[in-house]
């Protein structure tokens, strides 16, 4: 084998928290659309708008992001883009709250967090905030360090919050693999050096970081019928 085909030493895997750690942001958006009875593209347009690659910078949902409005004065901004089926007002107060409350951690991802862990990987948590709302209950003593965009003043795909997460584990880009399941996020990663993996779907994440890191596949949990 060449030495560009040699295995890097990963020593440090970031992962991003919504849509990664947890069940798909769009799944839990979708049920609270139909249950609240929300035109689902007005809040569409609403998200283009203000998250798309084209988006100008400082939209409410960065400002969000980087801490600049609170969630009660995002939730007021973007009640007013909404509407019912009926082409009515949608309440704001607890919009976000109400928004993500389908949303659920995914527990074969924090499993895999902790086999890392075994497996002697340092692990950190690199999060877009949107109100700051995470279950720390259960992701205590997952992670050796957490950088969250509200609390550092700045968002993914900003190459800074990257340096800064790199900084706190003491390790260069190389050292370290990004889990995120943003396109955008995953292709600065990869500017920067760091490697990268688009998550899609547990099966998908779990394959490519065995392959960064082989000590997953030699720790893998034993069967029922193995054991």
């Amino acid at each position: 084998m060449g030495s560009s085909d040699a295995i890097p030493e990963i020593r440090a895997a970031i992962f991003d928290y919504g849509g990664v750690l947890t069940t798909p942001g769009r799944t839990a958006i979708r049920a609270w659309t139909e249950h609240e009875r929300i035109r689902p593209e007005t809040f569409s347009a609403a998200i283009k708008d203000w998250l798309s690659r084209n988006a100008p910078a400082g939209t409410p949902i960065h400002q969000l992001e980087t801490g600049e409005i609170t969630a009660d004065e995002f939730d007021r901004t973007l009640a007013k883009r909404l509407r019912t089926v009926d082409d009515g007002p949608v309440a704001p107060d607890g919009l976000m709250g109400r928004m993500f409350a389908r949303m659920r951690s995914e527990p074969a991802m924090l499993d895999l967090v902790r086999r890392l862990r075994d497996c002697g990987v340092r692990t950190a948590l690199l999060s877009n905030s949107w109100g700051n709302n995470y279950p720390w209950e259960l992701l205590d003593g997952l992670f050796e360090c957490t950088v969250i965009s509200g609390e550092v003043g700045l968002r993914k795909p900003d190459p800074r919050i990257y340096e800064l997460t790199l900084d706190r584990l003491g390790l260069t880009a190389g050292e370290a693999v990004f889990v995120d399941d943003g396109a955008p996020n995953v292709a600065a990663a990869e500017r920067l050096g760091l490697h990268a993996v688009l998550h899609t779907d547990v099966d998908a994440t779990l394959a490519r970081l065995t392959e960064l890191v082989p000590a997953l596949g030699r720790n893998a949990p034993q069967s029922k019928e193995s054991s």
